[in-house]
């Protein structure tokens, strides 16, 4: 039992505990780190339960047209529709009411927005039930097969994400506003005079941050499994080192944010400079494969994209370690490079 004790004494243990008691001391800390991501995920979950496809909303502009068309959508038996006057429709389309407008014309003239996925479903719904009603015939009537098995739904791409959002936000804002808390209280100066080594206080951070990993991730993780039925598909090994690697890496990037500030002003704007890319393509909501082609490279070498894909790898596909290289290689190389600087530029008073 002589190493435990020695362990206890050591002056990085003893750095590390005192930064787990300081976190522990601050309850809102405490809830964005663990309650937040699941009240996030339960009213995502609520928002994109699995349910029946909604109806098309199309208004039909009045005319002498305006009721055989409209019972001609009604009878598609997916499309809700109105006859409205024509300055109501322009009204309710730009307001988003309704998804399509059928105007007056004849053959009819569909008034819609071509970016609203929406709007054009709509204009294919439409126009398939007008063209039927006018008396064409489908050569072929196609059989339907849903995809409904665990793994494909939204909910189970979100979590992943939310799970790398979480990890990123906690790494950066947790890190970067204790070390700039203690710099204006003048304690980094009375830990730098102190008899430790000066990288042992800032390692002091990523252990303190290992200690709170476990809960906060296997917090999200119990409840995503057994309220929201979100699948784990591949060992829970190559996950724990997804997550590990991940949050290491922003817990290095947080270091390096606040390797300089003297005011929690300064360390916010950098923190919130830092994370916006990452919030917009990293595919926390919806697919990085929306974006362009040609931005595509920065968008894959954002440490926030690498873990949203390793993490979706594993849960969702079962990706074993070796695939995940390229990701856990970026997180990796974000996290060494990120630490290895903050030491070097570190400002201790």
């Amino acid at each position: 039992m002589a190493w435990l004790r020695s362990l206890r004494g050591a002056p990085l243990a003893l750095l590390i505990r005192a930064r787990v008691v300081e976190f522990l001391r601050e309850p809102e800390a405490i809830f964005w780190m663990l309650v937040f991501p699941i009240l996030m995920s339960s009213a995502l979950a609520v928002a994109f339960r699995s349910q029946p496809a909604e109806p098309v909303l199309v208004g039909v502009e009045a005319g002498v047209h305006a009721e055989p068309r409209r019972a001609a959508l009604e009878a598609a038996g997916q499309v809700v529709a109105t006859v409205v006057p024509r300055e109501q429709a322009r009204q309710a389309l730009r307001a988003g009411k309704v998804a399509l407008v059928v105007l007056a014309t004849d053959p009819p003239t569909y008034w819609y927005d071509p970016t609203r996925p929406e709007s054009r479903m709509a204009r294919l719904e439409a126009d398939q039930a007008l063209q039927r009603a006018a008396g064409r015939a489908d050569a072929f009537q196609p059989a339907a097969l849903e995809m409904t098995e665990r793994g494909s739904r939204y909910i189970d791409f979100l979590v992943p994400g939310l799970l790398g959002m979480n990890l990123m936000m906690t790494g950066l804002w947790a890190i970067g506003f204790a070390i700039v808390q203690q710099r204006i209280g003048k304690l980094m100066k009375l830990f730098a005079a102190a008899p430790v080594r000066r990288w042992h206080l800032l390692v002091t951070h990523l252990g303190a941050r290992l200690v709170f990993l476990a809960i906060e991730v296997v917090a999200l993780l119990l409840f995503a499994c057994l309220v929201l039925d979100v699948p784990i598909a591949g060992s829970i090994a190559a996950l724990a080192l997804v997550v590990v690697v991940g949050a290491l890496s922003f817990v290095g990037m947080g270091l390096l944010i606040a390797s300089r500030p003297r005011t929690l002003e300064g360390v916010s704007g950098l923190t919130n400079l830092a994370q916006f890319p990452m919030w917009i393509f990293s595919g926390i909501f919806f697919s990085t494969e929306r974006f362009p082609d040609a931005i595509q490279p920065f968008i894959q070498a954002l440490p926030l994209t690498a873990l949203n894909d390793a993490l979706r790898g594993v849960m969702l596909e079962g990706a074993t370690l070796a695939a995940l290289a390229p990701e856990l290689a970026v997180m990796a190389a974000w996290g060494v490079a990120s630490f290895a600087l903050a030491l070097k530029l570190f400002r201790w008073q």
